[in-house]
């Protein structure tokens, strides 16, 4: 249970094809990589709070 083969991935593939269809796969890929961006961001403690805590600091 440790490897996933070729035919195994070849068989996940056309089952989220089946469930999801063709055209819904570039909208949901779009939003696991926005998601994926955002917990990056997160995991770095880059918030838009500090950025605009910043710019206030700056200004004044």
């Amino acid at each position: 249970m440790g490897k996933l083969g070729t035919f195994e991935i070849i068989l996940i593939i056309a089952a989220v094809l089946l469930l999801f269809g063709g055209k819904k796969i570039p909208e949901l890929m779009k939003g696991l990589g926005g998601g994926i961006k955002e917990f990056k961001k997160a995991a770095k403690g880059e918030d838009e709070a500090p950025t605009a805590k910043k710019e206030e600091e700056t200004t004044n």
